[in-house]
């Protein structure tokens, strides 16, 4: 049947009758609305004596509804790591911190919430060419976060693309301004530093906001084509500065011991200047302590200081010297201890006698030696 086309009942099926051709009553149309809205939720066709309560019930329960969608979609939280941006129909309006906020209904406003603490890795390895037209393979690892949340959403389409070329880019120049040695030995925290640097001035010229929190890159190696030469190299530095270090150690130790030694040394020498200054000053002190004593008793003086030579002299001899022209007084002579020393000097000899024998003087008997102790020995009598 044709859509125009009239049933049994001469209808057609918009509900006329073929014969009106008035347009539709705007109350039955409203009428079979609310019936297909009933339905929905649940109720039957109202009768004629309760339609009009059925038909406020479900506009109360379609308002109620609206609002409690609407309560849920305008409220929302951004967390302590999180920023948000607010777009309304599509353009940028505002950057929410975190912390609880409203906004109109989608599709009126969207918020777009990022979280701008996580710390993202971006990884790349290359073989890149030296300063000293040298070939070097390169692994970096670059870390980074969200800076400003406008800026990454819509001042770059593509954050991880242009973290790689500008990363690429600028560690290029930097390998490039350097020789292969810096780059395998030492410069590997001086090459991040820079690299960091001028990745950091480039996004910040594209304004990304991005912000570069650090740059590692692995030990630098050469290609596996020249490794063993690159090797045999690494030894020889490593060979020469354990040389160097050496020399310094015992450049270092002589130098100190030398310097001790010296020290010891002057210390030496001033203690012997005091000494010999405090020797000097005493035996020129007793010297004019002699010269008051022999201006008042200049013959007494010299005497005694006869006798004082005369005794340190003889003081280690085993001879004893005896004066008798003076006095008629009895001696003893300590024989024993002359025969112990006499016995401590030549074990061998016999005791010729208790009288001692003539002294010598240049080869000859002393003759007036002798006679002068037989006159002791009869005056003792």
């Amino acid at each position: 049947m044709a859509w125009n086309e009239p049933d049994d009942n001469d209808r057609d099926p918009w509900g006329g009758r073929r014969g009106d051709q008035g347009p539709p009553d705007l109350d039955e149309v409203v009428r079979r609305m609310q019936e297909k809205l009933g339905g929905m939720f649940g109720r039957g066709r109202p009768s004629n004596r309760t339609g009009g309560g059925s038909n406020q019930f479900s506009w109360v329960l379609i308002i109620i509804a609206a609002v409690l969608y609407l309560a849920y979609d305008m409220f929302y939280r951004i967390d302590a790591a999180e920023q948000g941006v607010v777009l309304r129909f599509g353009r940028y309006v505002d950057t929410l911190q975190p912390g609880p906020h409203l906004r109109f209904p989608r599709p009126i406003e969207y918020v777009v919430k990022e979280n701008v603490a996580q710390i993202r890795t971006y990884t790349a390895s290359s073989t890149m060419l030296t300063g000293d037209e040298n070939i070097v393979d390169i692994e970096i690892a670059v870390q980074y976060r969200i800076r400003d949340l406008k800026n990454f959403l819509f001042e770059i389409s593509d954050p991880a693309e242009t973290i790689r070329q500008v990363t690429e880019s600028s560690i290029r120049e930097v390998i490039g301004e350097n020789k292969l040695d810096f780059v395998i030995t030492e410069g590997r925290a001086v090459i991040g530093e820079r690299a960091r640097d001028r990745i950091q001035s480039s996004i910040d010229l594209y304004e990304a906001g991005l912000q570069i929190t650090s740059v590692n890159m692995q030990p630098a190696k050469p290609p596996e084509e020249v490794k063993a030469s690159f090797d045999d190299a690494i030894k020889a530095r490593e060979d020469k500065q354990r040389k160097i270090n050496e020399a310094e150690a015992y450049s270092n130790e002589v130098v100190e011991r030398a310097s001790g030694e010296a020290s010891q040394i002057r210390l030496e020498a001033e203690g012997y200047k005091e000494q010999v200054i405090a020797i000097s000053e005493g035996e020129a002190s007793r010297f004019e302590q002699l010269l008051v004593e022999y201006r008042r008793a200049p013959e007494v003086t010299r005497r005694r200081l006869y006798l004082d030579a005369v005794e340190s002299f003889y003081r280690g001899s085993t001879k004893v010297m005896m004066d008798t022209n003076q006095g008629n007084s009895l001696m003893y002579l300590p024989i024993d201890k002359l025969l112990e020393r006499q016995d401590a000097r030549d074990a061998r000899q016999p005791l010729r006698g208790l009288v001692p024998e003539a002294p010598t003087f240049g080869g000859v008997p002393d003759t007036g030696a002798r006679d002068r102790t037989d006159a002791r020995l009869r005056g003792s009598r």
